[in-house]
């Protein structure tokens, strides 16, 4: 599967984790299960799935080198009882999940999908789910609101997406469902633009960008030593705090039965891995370049970006940005440093959240983009090359600490 293909079908987490999993199997990569025992052979390719996240492994002996990024996107999710009708239309009552730009959500088209959870009379099971139509939010004419193009603040509990004409339900989607996880996430393909057709422009670029370079990385990087992972996880949009998401178990639970039972050997090898956190980042914005720190200014088309920030938001030191940086000027990938500016409220991503179920040395790393959270976000093709390329060599290498110093291999 393509990047572009990858792009436009990972409408949710849950279709995201499928996706990766047709990508692994392909590679050769066979599936375990939480509630089995593991019998791992070194050298094995292996892959473990939880609601909407997945884990992908190379297994070996020794340290671990870990790529962690979040499956989903902010879009619209369905409540319950979604289907609100009068006599003339029937509307999606939907509810937002994680910061979207949501202006730009309006009059584009909305993909139904997730996941819905059926009953055969016996068992209950999931199983994706996606429409074979589009809904859509209309705008009020700019005839019948006069200050649309001064102010405009949706309010997403009356600005409803539109399903019919008069009463309708999600018939065929719904069908045996007991309950559900579905989403209204934008269905767009993935499109070039600039005069060289050097911007890619797309929904869920962040961070389908990192999910699927890390796969691909990760199924690319042989005669690699120890262990090599890509984390997939559901829910940082929202915070992480679910079932597979960074602030659960799933991923140290993972890298535990990886290890072994020997809780000394559980720590050693702890010590000696290694996390990048890969969330995309802020490029200048050409617009607005007023908007950005005056020297760590991330730019779209110069590279893998490393991202700092003081007060904890990202999983950065100067020790491990160091390492990363020796990594990548081996392997000849251009980077960048980034820092919000000190009067901005700094986002933030996965990693601070996984180090406090897992602590390990770790750097917070990304593509720059433009538009992040908008129904449509660009970011410069030249970067996914180059992103792709640090990650393979950061899988390859070999990161030895000894007390406060570092030797990279």
């Amino acid at each position: 599967m393509n990047f572009r293909e990858f792009l436009k079908t990972s409408y949710t987490a849950y279709q995201t984790v499928e996706n990766v999993e047709s990508i692994l199997r392909e590679a050769g990569f066979s599936e375990l299960y939480e509630q089995d025992s593991w019998p791992l052979e070194e050298g094995g390719k292996y892959y473990v799935k939880r609601s909407g996240s997945i884990i992908a492994f190379r297994c070996g002996a020794g340290a671990m080198r870990i790529v962690a990024s979040h499956t989903d996107s902010p879009c619209l999710k369905l409540k319950e009882n979604a289907a609100l009708s009068d006599e003339n239309f029937t509307r999606l009552n939907a509810e937002p999940y994680g910061g979207g730009l949501w202006y730009t959500f309006f009059d584009r088209p909305l993909k139904i999908a997730g996941r819905v959870v059926v009953t055969d009379g016996e068992r209950l099971f999931a199983k994706n789910a996606v429409s074979a139509y589009n809904v859509v939010i209309p705008s009020l004419a700019i005839h019948q609101n006069r200050d649309a193009n001064e102010k405009f603040a949706p309010n997403l509990q009356t600005e409803l997406p539109l399903l019919a004409l008069g009463k309708h339900d999600l018939g065929d989607l719904l069908k045996d469902a007991v309950s559900y996880d579905l989403f209204l996430s934008p269905d767009a393909e993935p499109f070039d633009s600039g005069a060289e057709f050097e911007f890619l422009s797309s929904p869920r670029l962040d961070n389908l960008s990192s999910v699927y370079f890390s796969v691909m990385a990760l199924i690319e990087a042989d005669s690699i030593e120890g262990t090599a992972v890509a984390a997939c996880l559901e829910a940082e949009e929202i915070g992480s705090r679910t079932y597979g998401g960074a602030g659960s178990d799933f991923l140290k639970s993972t890298l535990f039965r990886i290890i072994g039972d020997s809780e000394e050997l559980k720590m050693r090898t702890l010590a000696r891995s290694f996390l990048v956190s890969l969330d995309n980042a802020h490029s200048l914005h050409p617009n607005h370049p007023e908007k950005c720190d005056p020297t760590n200014r991330a730019v779209m088309g110069k590279g893998i970006v490393i991202k700092g920030h003081a007060g904890g938001a990202y999983t950065t030191d100067g020790m491990t940005s160091a390492v990363m940086k020796t990594i990548l000027a081996r392997a000849g990938v251009k980077y960048q440093t980034f820092f919000n500016r000190s009067d901005v409220r700094s986002g933030s991503t996965l990693g601070a959240i996984s180090l406090s179920e897992v602590s390990i040395p770790s750097v917070d790393l990304g593509l720059a983009q433009l538009a992040m959270h908008s129904a449509v976000e660009t970011l410069a093709k030249h970067d996914l090359t180059e992103l792709h390329r640090g990650l393979v060599a950061f899988y390859r290498s070999t990161i030895l600490f000894d007390g406060g110093a570092a030797i990279v291999e």
